[in-house]
């Protein structure tokens, strides 16, 4: 299953500039995993200790929060588009 992945600004030093890759993968953590693999360096900085998504790291699937779905185990159907969104603060 071929999923893409947008990366951010910020994390695309790991991917060699690129803005997006494709891994394989039939649900969130297995694509991260996938991720993780093919450009290591993203599980420390998306996720925490735990092996939960650190707060400020926001991942997407058809424009849905994962958080609000079923996290690492929302499905992740093939072709679709997974995003990393860091949070952004401001004032």
């Amino acid at each position: 299953m071929a999923v893409t992945v947008r990366i951010p600004t910020t994390l695309r030093t790991l991917t060699g500039g690129t803005s997006s890759v494709e891994v394989a993968g039939t649900n969130v953590g297995e694509v991260l995993a996938a991720l993780e693999e093919a450009h290591p360096g993203f599980r420390e900085r998306i996720f925490g200790d735990d092996g939960e998504l650190r707060r400020f790291v926001n991942v997407f699937v058809s424009d849905e929060d994962v958080r609000y779905l079923d996290g690492l185990s929302t499905p992740v159907p093939d072709g679709e588009t997974v995003a990393i969104v860091p949070a952004v603060a401001g004032g």
